[in-house]
């Protein structure tokens, strides 16, 4: 699989995309899972994204991210395991024929990722200038870091912390 990013336009059909993917999710985890979001730039209409559609999902417990783990796996998920740094954020991908096509995020609850996550894409969502603004700077982030997909996803944090201080202020 290739480690260059790739972005593109909005694709209108990203949200249908994420619903058949919700729907498989809800049936294959719906016993331990509180909520399911689209998240990320697919989930924001006219902004620039990677083609990859991302998930996020929360439990309640330690044991229902566990649970979840074997039933992802047989949708064709792939479990990475604990992402970064967060002992509350589980990590999966879903490709096909070598692409990636979804990510999924499994959050345990609370978690200030969760909150910061919807909170950023709820203020894309409603505010056209922050939304310009970062289509933008994930354009200069991607030529600056020479569309390296790791570093790319480091670069963009602190446009991404500095406009939710400012949401929260």
């Amino acid at each position: 699989m290739s480690r260059n990013l790739h972005l593109v336009p909005y694709d209108p059909s990203w949200p249908e995309r994420f619903e058949r993917e919700a729907a498989r999710l809800r049936k294959a985890l719906g016993q331990w899972i509180t909520a399911i979001e689209h998240v990320g730039s697919t989930a924001v209409p006219g902004l620039l994204a990677k083609p990859v559609i991302d998930i996020a999902v929360a439990v309640e417990s330690e044991a229902d991210a566990d649970a979840c783990v074997a039933p992802a796996a047989a949708l064709g998920y792939e479990y990475r395991g604990l992402h970064g740094e967060d002992p509350r954020r589980r990590y999966y991908v879903l490709n096909d024929a070598g692409h990636r096509i979804a990510q999924l995020h499994l959050y345990i609850l609370p978690a200030c990722a969760w909150t910061e996550l919807l909170t950023f894409r709820d203020a894309l969502r409603t505010q056209p200038q922050l939304a310009a603004d970062y289509s933008r700077e994930k354009r200069r982030v991607a030529e600056a870091v020479e569309w390296d997909k790791a570093a790319y996803s480091l670069a963009k944090g602190p446009f991404i912390s500095a406009a939710l201080a400012r949401l929260e202020a």
